[in-house]
């Protein structure tokens, strides 16, 4: 169901991915922020999508889950058990657990293709493999700055090596304020749907009579 703003129009419900550490030195550091980059992600009426892993991606689950948001983990697990006894990952914090069963380097690419946006705080390699492959697929991409790790990197990588889709990244070192605008982005990229929506537009694939539609078989 598409939820309603207090004005009565339809909203459209972006998924927001916070990638980072599962652990090291910015798990302990940044754990704050991200819990808090969770929150902003559940008070802004959208959803958390993470690995579905400890360290920084837990802290951000929990602090959806308290600010009373959804939370949607990705498990590289093909089950729950595997999740539980092999990978020994959390399932407390996730309404929902997709268990890919594509290891972690497969669950990183689909955790980002199902995302509509992915903000880096802190991490390592694995997070930052994340936010090279956001890019790539031309997801808006936000880094945390002062967190630690990747996301103080990124920067720097930026500056030298000059990638493609550069404008799609942006840098703020508030949580809240960071969502906010990962937000206005989205909100301008899907301005035609939230539209379609909003006039009620949202049955024409059951119109069968269009002239123009393609029809199976």
């Amino acid at each position: 169901m598409t939820p309603t703003k207090p004005d009565g129009t339809k909203m459209l419900r972006y998924s927001i991915c916070v990638s980072g550490a599962a652990s090291g030195d910015t798990v302990q550091a940044s754990a704050g922020l991200a819990r808090e980059a969770g929150a902003a992600i559940a008070r802004s009426g959208h959803i958390l999508t993470t690995g579905a892993t400890v360290g920084l991606p837990y802290y951000a689950a929990l602090g959806a889950k308290e600010a009373g948001g959804m939370s949607v983990g990705f498990s590289p697990a093909v089950s729950l058990r595997e999740h539980l006894r092999k990978y020994r990952l959390p399932s407390n914090c996730f309404d929902f657990i997709n268990f890919t069963g594509l290891h972690y380097v497969g669950r990183d690419l689909y955790l980002v293709q199902s995302s509509d946006a992915v903000i880096t705080v802190g991490g390592r390699f694995g997070s930052l493999h994340e936010f090279t492959s956001a890019l790539e697929a031309h997801k808006p991409c936000g880094i945390l700055t002062g967190s630690g790790g990747t996301a103080d990197q990124i920067p720097k990588l930026m500056e030298a090596l000059e990638p493609p889709n550069g404008d799609l990244v942006i840098y703020d070192e508030d949580p809240e304020r960071l969502v906010s605008r990962i937000v206005a982005i989205l909100d301008e990229k899907y301005a035609d749907i939230r539209n379609q929506l909003e006039n009620h537009d949202e049955h024409w694939f059951l119109d069968l009579d269009t002239p123009d539609r393609p029809h199976a078989g």
